[in-house]
């Protein structure tokens, strides 16, 4: 079943670009892992907040990712450039109207 991760980074003062430029690089890693959306915004209101919507084909595919060596790179990145304040839901997709099944 697909699985959406949504969510909030907080970033230190002044970092918000250089967290969105790391989360933006081209992977085509993601993709065989099971991503089929990521998506990374700002908001000009919150001016050290970024936000992430994932779609993953499972639940599981996306907590295997995280144990990727290139993700766990990505992610020890990015660590220094957090707050530590985070937001977010996750869940499983019943439907859409956009689609069948």
């Amino acid at each position: 079943m697909t699985f959406v991760n949504a969510g909030t980074l907080g970033t230190l003062p002044g970092r918000r670009d250089e967290l969105v430029a790391l989360l933006t690089r081209r992977s085509d890693l993601l993709p065989q892992l099971g991503c089929s959306l990521y998506e990374v915004g700002v908001d000009a209101d919150e001016p050290d907040t970024v936000f992430v919507v994932e779609i993953w084909t499972s639940a599981a595919a996306h907590a295997e990712s995280l144990r990727h060596p290139e993700v766990s790179a990505a992610i020890a990145t990015a660590r220094p450039l957090l707050s530590g304040v985070f937001g977010g839901f996750r869940f499983e997709v019943s439907g859409s109207p956009l689609r069948d099944g």
